[in-house]
């Protein structure tokens, strides 16, 4: 397999949630926590990206170190975006790859990231980026990408973009074939939380 770190964004302001969804408590365990302890099994190099790491410090495992991630001067927070998030972790990482996630996924299965991460070798040496895409948009936020798309990444943001969509649709890509949609469920809302606990309740597990 190849060589991999993974980051883990968690610098949102979860306006639509009301409430810090990376704590949102999930069979017992924070989101946050939950999403690292998936991470770690595929890789040892694990990164949480996110302006507040004293907030999380207590629901990571121990192997999991932070990423100080810096506002921009010219920027409100709300402005920011995930996409300025991703460009400040990979400038922390070394490895050829990194595997990206958002803090929000209760239905990651280490299993799944784990096939992904053994097909990167097969990848043409031109793909930045292996992602998932559904209904004709990238899931920029639960797959990978080659760390060497850091100065494409960052010529974008000094233009002033901050779509992932955007940026994704000039770069080299190649779709992860036949993702399944509800790995890729994540907790946006209320009534997104809501709906998970119908189908844990229902299922009697994640």
């Amino acid at each position: 397999m190849a060589q991999v770190t993974a980051l883990i964004l968690a610098g949102g302001q979860s306006s639509r949630m009301g409430y810090d969804k990376a704590l949102i408590d999930v069979e017992g365990t924070p989101l946050l926590g939950r999403t690292c302890e998936v991470a770690l099994a595929c890789t040892p190099t694990v990164k949480v990206v996110t302006p507040w790491p004293d907030r999380y410090q207590a629901v990571v495992p121990a192997a999991v170190t932070f990423v100080q991630e810096q506002f921009l001067p010219q920027e409100v927070p709300q402005s920011h975006g995930p996409l300025v998030g991703l460009a400040q972790g990979l400038a922390q990482v070394e490895s050829e790859w990194v595997m990206v996630l958002a803090c929000d996924l209760p239905h990651l299965k280490a299993a799944v990231l784990q096939t992904w991460a053994h097909q990167l070798e097969s990848l043409p040496p031109s793909t930045l980026a292996y992602l998932p895409q559904l209904k004709g948009r990238w899931e920029p936020l639960c797959g990978f990408y080659r760390q060497s798309c850091l100065p494409h990444l960052e010529a974008f943001i000094q233009t002033g973009g901050r779509s992932f969509q955007r940026w994704l649709d000039h770069q080299p890509v190649t779709v992860i074939a036949d993702a399944d949609p509800a790995l890729l469920f994540n907790l946006n809302t209320p009534g997104d939380v809501a709906s998970l606990q119908q189908m844990t309740s229902a299922s009697g597990k994640i």
